[in-house]
């Protein structure tokens, strides 16, 4: 143990004096490799950061059911879930093309036009100056990167406020079709039930009664005074005896229809709300404001690494100059 221990002390002198008999020209290298740090990181172009975050809502539509689950409430911040589709929702191209759209991306990060590869640039651009991220506390942290400020700013608020037009534009594709699919369906029964309706009026006017009606023409016949009386409620008996079987057919039609119906309604206004309503999908903890300070780069940062680099590597080519020359002795 202590043999191994002498020989790493002596190969540590050695290095050491190793670097002492090169110090000149380490210091020369280092001494360029920090001015030449020093002026990249002055040329290099400030960029500023912008940061709004935003928490998911639990639900996303209003429920019209007694049993809805009262965790789906519209006050009730979104989970584990929620905050993975809103941050697929942020990363889609619906809300890309829209922000690229509407500030000119293409142009800001100069991307010509008529270039063969303007959407991979573009999209590449995008991505390093847009990072959406999920914070350990489940919201949504959009972090906008730009050389300017403002726009940094403008970019993130504007992406907020897509959140809800994009999600909602989402939703209506499946709700919409749902919506006119009931909406057919009620008409159907209402049509249906109008039908019967216009039957048993049809009925009624002839004379048909209910059964309860029709006990009640029994006991007027037999309590009847006189020949006119009779012959009235004689003929009401026969048209009841002829119809009365139709008509309690469509009463229970029409009993079955109003209750079809008024287990329908709940579904109906479901997806009526669902399809017209344009709800709020995310809570707005924090808006994006103008940076007054630059994110990047961080010019003390690329001065050390710089030139540290340039010391370890011009200490390494030193190293392996020196060894190439005692393999050509030996």
């Amino acid at each position: 143990m202590s043999e191994n221990q002498n020989e790493f002390d002596q190969e540590r002198q050695s290095l050491l004096v190793f670097i002492w008999k090169k110090r000149k020209l380490i210091i020369i290298v280092s001494s360029i490799a920090f001015v030449v740090s020093l002026l990249v990181s002055l040329m290099l172009t400030p960029i500023f950061k912008s940061t709004a975050i935003v928490f998911p809502t639990a639900t996303s539509t209003v429920s019209f059911s007694e049993q809805s689950n009262a965790k789906a409430s519209s006050m009730d911040f979104g989970e584990e879930e929620q905050a993975e589709q809103l941050v697929q929702i942020l990363q889609s191209s619906r809300i890309r093309n829209r922000v690229v759209a509407q500030f000119d991306l293409m142009e800001h990060y100069e991307i010509d036009a008529n270039d063969e590869n303007k959407n991979y640039k573009l999209g590449k651009a995008y991505n390093n100056s847009i990072v959406f991220q999920r914070t350990r506390y489940g919201s949504i942290q959009i972090d906008v990167f730009d050389r300017d400020p403002k726009l940094a700013a403008d970019i993130a608020n504007k992406i907020v406020q897509l959140i809800d037009t994009v999600k909602n534009e989402m939703i209506q594709e499946r709700t919409i079709p749902a919506f006119e699919i009931n909406k057919r369906k009620k008409e159907q029964l209402e049509a249906e039930n109008q039908d019967i309706l216009n039957l048993l009026d049809s009925l009624t006017r002839l004379g048909v009664v209910s059964i309860e009606g029709r006990a009640n023409l029994f006991s007027a016949y037999n309590e009847s005074k006189n020949a006119e009386d009779r012959r009235f409620f004689k003929e009401q008996i026969n048209v009841n005896l002829r119809f009365g079987s139709w008509f309690d057919a469509l009463e229970r039609m029409r009993n079955e229809k109003i209750a079809k119906f008024t287990k329908f309604e709940d579904a109906y206004e479901q997806s009526e709300s669902d399809a017209n309503t344009s709800l709020n999908h995310k809570f707005i903890v924090e808006d994006a404001v103008v940076a007054d300070k630059k994110d990047k780069p961080k010019r003390m940062i690329i001065v050390i690494l710089g030139t540290m680099g340039a010391f370890i590597f011009t200490i390494f080519l030193l190293l392996v100059q020196d060894k190439i020359k005692e393999l050509r002795k030996a």
